[in-house]
């Protein structure tokens, strides 16, 4: 399941505990039962566990969460306010530099257009992430996110990944902590879990991430400390290792022994098409490779509620199979996005589509919005999808 891209080798990270299917159920044992199990643990069992033993432990620790066998989604959009960046991410096709003529940076009043046309296509609100701009002061984000919640109250403002969080600390001259009440004062509502990929400065540096592990993780406590709560996200593909993949369970799962501040986790396969990192990487990751470390998410965040399973990345299919491994929420119907479309997300969904895939999995479909609060159920719109 390794990368042979990866340089790592096992005596840089940790061993397995167990190398066989026998040794492994033991610990699938120990989990169901209610034990944390280890980061050794988790590795041996995305190596080495009986698939269909894996999944069936992933699905009844599921229900443990959430025994009303409900799956739930959510209708907004992404709101890409911005494609200039000064990073160069090898793994991203989106950003483009300062001064390159294809650069954009969206108007208010388009903003508002957007935030307008999501609520008349049923939408609760909106996850906005940008590139990180270096000209855009801290008012711009205070008095955009002002002027959305003077206009609707009630619109759900998930936006700014700590990697931009990072890189405003770099642009205002303003400790994190301070930024991240302001923004919570002008409305951010919380924040979404954009930049983790994974979170090993080993593979980062070299796809040229700038944002270390150690600053995405501290700006994620930071915003839990200040009443934001935040998901997590883990890219895999990158040419990473499985080591690295199970370290980047363990960080995360030690911000919530802290914290308790994320509210999901939700894996996803690097997409390599129009990207620097596609002309060395350019297969995806195979579906039952996801599938495991799906599984292996859900046993080892034993303090994370919800899992989400990446429809967009791996397709409707592979996210019904999900909802079987592991996994409680199926994301956004997403009536735009911008970002991970353009290195080969192709995939699409309605809201009926997506209602449809819960039913078919055995579930039933729940409403809520971006901080996982459930809304009342209702007659799905017409016109309700993706642009």
């Amino acid at each position: 399941m390794s990368n042979p891209e990866a340089e790592q080798s096992w005596n840089q990270g940790f061993e397995p505990s167990c190398s066989d299917a026998d040794s492994c159920r033991e610990i699938l044992r120990r989990a169901q039962s209610g034990e944390r199990i280890s980061v050794e643990d988790a590795l041996a069992l995305a190596l080495h566990a009986d698939a269909e033993e894996l999944f069936a432990c992933a699905n009844a620790i599921r229900s443990k969460f959430h025994p009303d066998d409900i799956v739930t989604y959510v209708v907004d959009r992404n709101i890409n306010y911005s494609n200039i960046c000064t990073s160069v991410c090898a793994f991203c096709a989106f950003y483009r530099k300062p001064g390159d003529p294809e650069g954009y940076l969206l108007s208010l009043d388009e903003i508002h257009e957007k935030v307008d046309e999501t609520i008349s296509l049923g939408g609760s609100g909106t996850l906005m992430q940008g590139g990180l701009h270096p000209d855009l002061p801290l008012s711009w984000y205070t008095d955009m996110l002002r002027s959305i919640k003077e206009r609707h109250p009630d619109f759900y403002l998930h936006c700014f990944s700590p990697t931009e969080i990072h890189a405003l600390t770099s642009v205002t001259g303003l400790p994190a902590d301070e930024i991240l009440r302001e923004l919570k004062s002008a409305g951010l509502d919380s924040i979404p879990g954009g930049g983790g990929e994974i979170l090993v400065d080993a593979i980062r540096k070299r796809r040229r991430s700038s944002c270390g592990a150690d600053d995405w993780l501290d700006i994620s406590a930071q915003a839990h400390e200040a009443g934001l709560p935040t998901t997590a996200t883990m890219m895999i593909g990158l040419g990473e290792t499985d080591w690295m993949r199970a370290e980047h369970l363990q960080r995360v799962r030690n911000v919530q022994d802290q914290t308790g501040g994320f509210i999901s986790f939700i894996p996803w396969t690097f997409q390599p098409d129009n990207t620097p990192l596609g002309k060395k990487i350019t297969e995806r990751v195979p579906a039952d490779e996801y599938a495991r470390w799906l599984a292996v998410s859900r046993i080892f965040l034993d303090n994370i509620k919800n899992l989400q399973v990446s429809w967009l990345t791996v397709g409707l299919e592979e996210g019904r199979l999900g909802l079987q491994r592991g996994a409680n929420d199926l994301g956004s119907v997403m009536i735009e996005e911008n970002v991970i479309s353009v290195a080969g997300a192709n995939h699409q969904a309605t809201e009926d589509l997506l209602r449809t895939t819960i039913e078919k999995a055995g579930f039933k479909p729940g409403l809520r919005n971006a901080g996982y609060r459930r809304l009342k159920d209702r007659p799905v719109p017409q016109g309700s999808g993706r642009d």
